[in-house]
């Protein structure tokens, strides 16, 4: 297997937390929140918002549609912070640690333009990457293979020397699809141990 020259984060549930169902449970209960994830397709919503559409104006356009969830709705933009919580701190740290030691790192994220800039905010590693590639500055989508191709494109960084993690089983499959090397993020300790066996990290960096 050839050896990784840069690593590649997803953002969402690998840095920080996105949880909106946990955040609507919190504010209006699982049975509303139940009936509201029925009768709205919220994350179709949200994904035409990582494509580069304006947010704001997607939830409008839903809230006018389905008037009995309107309130709710509109939290998805005006309480969007608080789905996006909390960070995942040893994330950060293997994030930090690679970039000690030399190891290039870029993020790869399904995320709208204005949400990441709330988020860039409250949580500052984010902008900490050598590169990003942001779908919605893209307009361009994972699991798509032209988002991968472009950052093949831009990094010159060969497939198969690229290490990918992500939460979504879906996007590490088509990253691998490419001869990308993957990691199915589940923990940033068993991220941890994935960058340590691969010889990015020492124990003592990834701790």
């Amino acid at each position: 297997m050839a050896s990784i020259e840069a690593v590649v984060f997803d953002i969402g549930n690998v840095l920080i937390h996105w949880d909106p169902e946990g955040f609507y449970d919190r504010r209006i209960g699982r049975a509303r929140r139940e009936a509201l994830y029925a009768a709205v397709d919220l994350d179709a919503m949200n994904l035409r918002s990582d494509r580069g559409e304006d947010l704001a104006e997607l939830v409008a356009e839903a809230a006018a549609a389905h008037p009995d969830f309107a309130d709710e709705i509109r939290c998805w933009h005006d309480n969007w912070l608080d789905m996006a919580q909390p960070d995942i701190p040893r994330s950060a740290v293997l994030l930090r640690a690679l970039r000690r030691r030399g190891v290039p790192v870029f993020a790869l994220t399904n995320f709208g333009v204005p949400t990441l800039a709330m988020a860039d905010v409250a949580y500052p590693v984010l902008t900490e990457f050598d590169r990003r590639f942001v779908s919605g500055e893209l307009r361009m989508l994972k699991p798509e293979p032209e988002i991968y191709a472009h950052v093949e494109q831009e990094t010159g960084v060969a497939p198969e020397r690229l290490l990918f993690t992500d939460d979504k089983p879906e996007n590490i499959e088509a990253a691998a699809a490419r001869g990308w090397q993957t990691h199915l993020f589940d923990t940033p300790e068993g991220f941890a141990a994935r960058l340590v066996a691969e010889g990015l990290l020492g124990a003592e960096d990834a701790a």
